[in-house]
């Protein structure tokens, strides 16, 4: 089974997801090597997870 960058990024940021700073550097790394139609999923996969805990990093990360 092929895994995607996209699939691959998530499960990256499930594992540091317990600390705020690697959460970010992470994030922002995937979001620099993602399209922008998967940037847009992550977007979203990020607010439906992490938004009560990482809502802050999200929106300074897609610089919203």
């Amino acid at each position: 089974m092929k895994t995607t960058y996209l699939e691959y990024s998530k499960y990256i940021l499930e594992k540091v997801s317990f600390d705020k700073s690697l959460f970010e550097k992470e994030l922002l790394k995937a979001i620099e090597n993602l399209a922008d139609t998967e940037v847009l999923e992550l977007y979203q996969w990020c607010l439906d997870l992490y938004s009560s805990d990482y809502y802050t990093i999200i929106s300074h990360c897609f610089n919203i």
